[in-house]
């Protein structure tokens, strides 16, 4: 990558964007992208001065020795981070702040120029919300897209939600109306178990980025910590009597709702994608004989 004008010029970038606050149950949403910036070594390239978009009085920047002697601030802000995956053509630009405490037009304006600036074309923003949900079953994921044929290719299931929105909302909007295609998923966070951090609700998350950005992301760590994150909610269901039977009845609310068998091209077309990620060969297909 090549520096111009202090921006990157980076290859086909896809962005990825996650806000602390209203929009994050769990801080599930923004745990998935600080978990790429690490699992991907992201580096830093932009952030929006804050000065405009924060009440300091809300969200307090935070004073740190450096050196043992200097003091020095940080400030609340949304950062730009780029990753190159390994073995991927294309880089991923990874967007992480807060909700900002006002201006959210401007804001939005800002973040997508950034976009604009490094010919992004598209951007897929991540949530959180509390649902009545078991821990015992995958998480459901709901969403928009700003193409009826990218909701259709990704499986969006789309959200009936009429109400208040946040900053997730609003930007998808705004990138619509500047031509660039957003995809936004929300993962459903049991509200009885909602204490951060949620690993379950964070793996539903990148398990759908994979499925976006065609890539394999290193998730085994997550997965331990996911299991250990159901073993807690069990347990503590176990000793709670009426929290399990309503875990129970969620369950049985839930049943068999939506749940469709694959069929055969289906199951060989996933297996397919898992094998192309993880630079395998997927061999014969079903239906190709």
């Amino acid at each position: 990558m090549t520096e111009f004008d202090g921006l990157p010029v980076l290859r086909s970038p896809v962005a990825i964007a996650a806000f602390e606050g209203w929009n994050d149950a769990a801080d599930a949403s923004t745990a998935a992208v600080e978990h790429l910036e690490q699992v991907w070594q992201a580096r830093e390239i932009s952030t929006i001065d804050p000065e405009d978009f924060y009440d300091f009085q809300v969200s307090r920047p935070t004073i740190t020795m450096a050196e043992g002697e200097t003091r020095k601030i940080e400030w609340p802000t949304t950062r730009f981070t780029v990753a190159s995956p390994p073995g991927a053509d294309r880089d991923v630009v990874l967007i992480r702040g807060i909700e900002p405490s006002m201006r959210w037009r401007t804001f939005c304006e800002q973040v997508l120029e950034v976009c604009h600036s490094l010919e992004i074309n598209r951007i897929v923003l991540l949530g959180a919300l509390l649902a009545d949900v078991p821990y015992t079953r995958p998480l459901p994921i709901s969403g928009s897209a700003t193409d009826s044929d990218m909701a259709d290719k990704y499986k969006v299931v789309p959200t009936r939600y009429d109400g208040p929105t946040g900053i997730v909302g609003v930007l998808h909007e705004a990138a619509g109306r500047a031509e660039l295609e957003a995809l936004s998923f929300w993962v459903h966070v049991p509200h009885y178990a909602n204490n951060p951090p949620c690993p379950k609700a964070t793996l539903a998350l990148l398990g759908r980025l994979e499925d976006v950005l065609d890539l394999p992301v290193p998730m085994a760590e997550l997965a331990e910590e996911a299991d250990e994150w159901e073993k807690r909610v069990r347990a503590a269901a176990e000793q709670d009597a009426e929290l399990g039977e309503y875990v129970r009845e969620l369950e049985e609310r839930v049943g068999d709702e939506g749940i469709q068998p694959l069929t055969g091209d289906e199951i060989a077309s996933e297996f397919e994608k898992y094998l192309r990620r993880r630079g395998g060969s997927a061999g014969p297909t079903a239906g190709s004989w």
